[in-house]
């Protein structure tokens, strides 16, 4: 990873933290896309203190969708070249909670803020090919069901079910870029790095917190994969695969469904106000 350059988002925490922290080890130059705060400043310290290349934190909050365009002309501001881009944070808030712009905040934050964050980074990554693109999702995606009447909110809000749904669409978002990413030496990739005890169920109560935090792996556990996709030289070809704690795995059959797949990424291009 020398002189390779990575911007992952929510990297100041969980497997995030740790899978910056190891590559900035084997010499990429880490980029982190949190908000400023005392958890980011502490983040940027651990991976700093084995870094060959300061990493550096650029702000965003990922419930904004104009944030993440002010993230991605930051970061265009000052960097032509982007090797690896990891689309990492992703939220399970236990009530129902929408975004600035009024989407179901688990399919706002976890699929629409990355959909639109590749896009807006998409012609520096293109133009260091050969470049990754990696998105962390869920097993759980294979209950997940793409229903597009709740993308702005469910009647009845389960947050189980809008977890599975947005984990979903990042499947479906990862398997279509990387078909239009064909020939490009660009590849797109998912992974579910196991279930690991981070803080994303902050907002679950602290009893179930418990009891998850007993059968969960490691953030350490839990990063391999994240590492494994952006690092490892045998996948620098390997694109369009869902892989399972560092394992090869068959991902949802609704992945596969073309027209479904186009039908998400129509609506998320309208979503986020990018031209078609």
């Amino acid at each position: 990873m020398q002189g390779k350059r990575i911007l992952i988002t929510g990297g100041n925490s969980g497997i995030g933290v740790v899978a910056a922290t190891e590559l900035a080890k084997q010499g990429a130059e880490l980029v982190l896309a949190c908000r400023d705060s005392e958890k980011t400043a502490d983040a940027l310290a651990q991976i700093n203190a084995g870094a060959q290349t300061p990493a550096v934190n650029l702000p965003v909050d990922l419930a904004s969708l104009q944030s993440v365009r002010e993230l991605a002309a930051n970061f265009l501001g000052r960097y032509d070249r982007l090797d690896v881009l990891i689309n990492n944070a992703g939220l399970f808030p236990s009530k129902q909670q929408f975004t600035e712009e009024g989407y179901e905040m688990q399919f706002g934050v976890n699929h629409l803020s990355h959909f639109l964050l590749t896009h807006l980074l998409l012609d520096t990554i293109k133009v260091s090919s050969p470049a990754r693109i990696i998105t962390v999702t869920s097993m759980l995606h294979k209950r997940g069901k793409m229903d597009f009447d709740t993308f702005r909110g469910f009647d009845k809000y389960s947050a189980q079910t809008a977890y599975n749904q947005s984990k979903l669409a990042n499947v479906m978002f990862g398997v279509e870029l990387a078909q239009r990413l064909a020939d490009t030496g660009v590849t797109s990739n998912v992974l579910h790095p196991g279930g690991v005890n981070t803080d994303i169920a902050r907002d679950v109560p602290w009893l179930v917190r418990k009891l998850l935090s007993l059968v969960f792996i490691s953030p350490e556990k839990g990063a391999e994969t994240t590492i494994m996709l952006a690092s490892d030289p045998q996948l620098k070809d390997v694109s369009g695969k869902y892989y399972n704690q560092c394992k090869l795995d068959d991902y949802s059959p609704l992945a596969d469904d073309a027209a479904l797949r186009q039908r998400l990424w129509d609506y998320s291009v309208e979503a986020v106000g990018l031209a078609s």
